[in-house]
């Protein structure tokens, strides 16, 4: 009876030890953003495992609370899934069922860091293996500068940054020309990149090189330190400062003959406009038909010569009841050039002239 029980024990562990297995491994798996890496998975099969070969590959997920995400699987052909490795990820080999289930993936990003887990399945055979990745970023785009006055018996800092590259980020310091050394009053700081200088001198005037660096690359930049004498401050202020007044007189004078053309020009079109006192109004229009009945009576009186009272009634009256209402209407300047003729007082009489007292007139036409 003891040796049929040792005979079943010795048969169930010889078949575990011929079942599915993986193959370990202590690689660490480090990868750098933009390149490529091998997440390997390589098992062994046993005469039992007689089932599907069924191969799985995924992210774990962080948080315990949530699924881990299917990234590609394998069942008679490769099956790439939906996720934030679609279209990067394959099997390194083209016939998994071969032993080897290990995954390459393709331009590698920072967010591809995580915990990654294999399982294969033949039944009645089923393993599982997680393997830990890594991606950084190298450092980039390393910028140097100087922050402080350049002059000597000041304090400066020479600064340096990295704007890409994964933490934890280091940053080293070299004067490369003249003395290859940094100053004696120098301090570093590794973690920001800071060269504090104190106390400048000239002699601390040269090409300085920062370097910074992570565990997958490094990046460097240069920067030149000139330290010279201190500027005259007070001649600079006081030179400032007088052509700052220079500049308000100009600006003053400027203005004070811009404002006087405009008073000019102003005053022209004034007197251009103003009405002179020494120019006689038009006469009025009453003053004017008077006069131009008189000197048609007279002129009519001078014609008829010996004519009879009783032949000059009808013809008189006919004249005088004449008069051109449109051009006694007209002003002075409209009315017919007639000029009558010039006869004496005592003719006018002789020949029947009726005298007509005219009214005085003051300078503005008006009747006194």
């Amino acid at each position: 009876m003891a040796i049929l029980v040792r005979l079943s024990l010795l048969t169930l562990s010889c078949a575990f030890l011929n079942a599915l297995e993986l193959l370990p491994s202590d690689k660490k798996y480090e990868g750098i953003q933009g390149e490529k890496m091998v997440l390997d998975c390589k098992f062994t099969l046993a005469i039992e495992d007689t089932g599907t070969l069924d191969i799985e590959w995924f992210l774990v997920a962080p948080d315990a609370q949530q699924a881990d995400q299917m990234i590609i699987a394998f069942n008679g052909k490769p099956y790439p899934q939906d996720g934030p490795l679609k279209g990067r990820v394959d099997f390194v080999s083209s016939t998994p069922e071969d032993g080897d289930a290990s995954i390459i993936i393709s331009n590698l990003k920072e967010s591809d860091t995580g915990t990654y887990q294999c399982k294969v399945k033949k039944m009645p055979g089923s393993q599982n293996k997680k393997v830990m990745l890594n991606v950084y970023i190298r450092p980039a785009k390393t910028r140097c500068f100087i922050d402080g006055k350049q002059e000597i018996g000041k304090d400066l800092n020479l600064k340096c940054n990295a704007v890409e590259g994964s933490s934890p980020l280091t940053y080293t310091w070299q004067k490369i020309s003249g003395q290859e050394k940094l100053p004696t009053t120098a301090t570093v700081d590794v973690t920001v990149g800071v060269l504090h200088i104190k106390n400048a001198s000239q002699e601390y005037s040269g090409t300085y090189r920062c370097t910074s660096k992570n565990r997958v690359g490094s990046d460097e930049c240069l920067v030149i330190l000139k330290v010279v004498p201190p500027s005259n401050t007070a001649g600079i202020i006081a030179g400032a400062i007088i052509g700052t007044l220079l500049f308000l007189i100009v600006l003053g004078v400027l203005i004070f003959f811009c404002c006087r053309k405009q008073k000019e020009k102003k005053y022209e079109k004034e007197i251009q406009h103003e009405i002179r006192e020494d120019v006689a109004p038009p006469k009025s229009r009453t003053s004017t038909a008077r006069s131009y009945i008189g000197s048609n009576i007279g002129s009519n009186h001078s014609s008829l010569g010996s004519l009879s009272p009783s032949n000059m009634d009808g013809y008189s009256k006919g004249r005088y009841n004449h008069v051109p209402s449109e051009e006694m209407e007209k002003p002075p300047s409209q009315a017919p050039n007639y000029v009558p003729p010039k006869v004496a007082g005592p003719n006018l009489s002789r020949m029947g002239a009726i005298p007509v007292m005219i009214p005085a007139q003051n300078k503005d036409g008006s009747i006194v």
